[in-house]
């Protein structure tokens, strides 16, 4: 899996969509409070959709999903 870093270009239009359509997702699983296990299969497919993992993807997923259940404000549901 390529991880690619978008160090001094501006993402293109189709790299926002993506991430738009990323962070969408992330906040619907999210919205009850809970995460399921599937949601995070749901959400781990759209990111390495493209065949690569951005760092922009991983800092949306960390923040959005992993700070919030280290937080307590997301349940994690096995």
């Amino acid at each position: 899996m390529l991880v690619s870093r978008s160090t001094d270009k501006q993402p293109t239009l189709e790299e926002t969509r993506q991430l738009e359509k990323l962070q969408a997702l992330i906040e619907r699983a999210v919205a009850n409070g809970k995460i399921s296990k599937q949601e995070m299969e749901d959400i781990k497919r759209a990111i390495c959709a493209d065949g690569k993992v951005t760092v922009e993807e991983l800092e949306l997923y960390r923040i959005l999903v992993t700070d919030r259940i280290v937080a307590g404000d997301v349940e994690y549901e096995f």
